[in-house]
């Protein structure tokens, strides 16, 4: 009987020694952490994740740093505990995130960025939107609505590739309009009561303001509010999600005037996609683009 006993726990210990044990047998698993699960974005892009997992017969764990890179940090490590068959993250920190990825690639699990890129690491495919296109459709649009003139303040996120990209296009568009200056660009971390805050302080620093490049709907949401509260008139944001708030504030006549669309499901469904691919042995594209655009109340309410 004790042999059997000794047996018994020998053969529990084994079986804990192998790849996370929830799937099923076979069973890909993939380990993914964002950087928020509280924005409508991102968790439109845990539903294409999932979705398109189910359908692939993969099992998906999902974590959120909710933008702390040393949790997120946590979660990588915890995926290689797993054994997980394959990463993907939204990183919290462009710049320093290459750290908390080396054990990753080193373990052998490959890794794939959506939305936001990883600066320094090596990544199978980065799946995004086109960022840069982004900024300028809003930079475009912002000119367009003020005529080419006037003070311009970027509610930033500078910790983030994809919102770098964000307002690289935005300067390059307003490039085209020396009438047009942007005056600030304060960090709101992408967060609404920051970005209501910053932009409290921006409407009693610069009396001029013309317009507010929101870099994502918290962000342009948030400095409606103010704006809104502030009794101010005339300053026109911009947005970028399209979320369906973002869009509800458009269609009633809001301050906020026009938001960039992405599509946050489609580029859940195409990472795992690009994991399938990768998996069956294809070479990817280094980056997988996905198309964005521009919804202002005239294409709201035409629809």
């Amino acid at each position: 009987m004790r042999l059997a006993i000794l047996f018994l726990v020998f053969s529990l210990a084994l079986c804990g020694c192998g790849s996370d044990s929830g799937g099923k047998p076979g069973q890909k698993t993939i380990g993914v952490t964002l950087l928020s699960q509280s924005q409508d974005f991102y968790k439109d892009l845990e539903d294409g994740l999932r979705a398109e997992a189910e359908q692939a017969g993969y099992r998906v764990i999902v974590q959120s740093a909710e933008f702390d890179p040393a949790i997120q940090a946590r979660q990588l490590e915890d995926f290689i505990t797993k054994r997980v068959d394959a990463v993907v993250l939204c990183p919290c920190d462009s710049d320093t995130v290459a750290a908390s990825l080396r054990p990753v690639a080193k373990a052998g699990i490959p890794i794939f960025t959506a939305d936001i890129a990883a600066k320094g690491a090596k990544v199978v495919a980065h799946i995004a939107s086109d960022n840069t296109q982004g900024g300028r459709l809003a930079g475009e649009t912002m000119a367009k609505l003020l005529g080419g003139k006037g003070e311009i303040l970027i509610i930033d996120h500078p910790t983030v590739s994809s919102v770098q990209d964000r307002t690289r296009g935005f300067d390059e568009a307003l490039a085209e309009h020396p009438g047009m200056k942007v005056v600030a660009r304060p960090s709101a971390d992408g967060q609404r009561a920051r970005a209501q805050a910053v932009m409290e302080d921006a409407l009693t620093s610069y009396p001029n303001l013309a317009g507010v490049f929101g870099i994502n709907d918290d962000s342009a949401l948030g400095a409606l509010r103010a704006v809104e509260a502030s009794g101010r008139k005339g300053i026109v944001v911009i947005g970028y999600d399209a979320t369906p708030e973002a869009r509800a504030a458009i269609q009633r006549g809001s301050a906020l005037k026009a938001d960039v669309i992405q599509h946050p499901d489609a580029i859940g469904r195409m990472t795992i996609r690009a994991i399938q691919r990768h998996f069956a042995g294809e070479t990817l594209e280094p980056w997988i683009p996905v198309e964005v655009g521009v919804v202002d109340k005239a294409a709201l309410d035409a629809k």
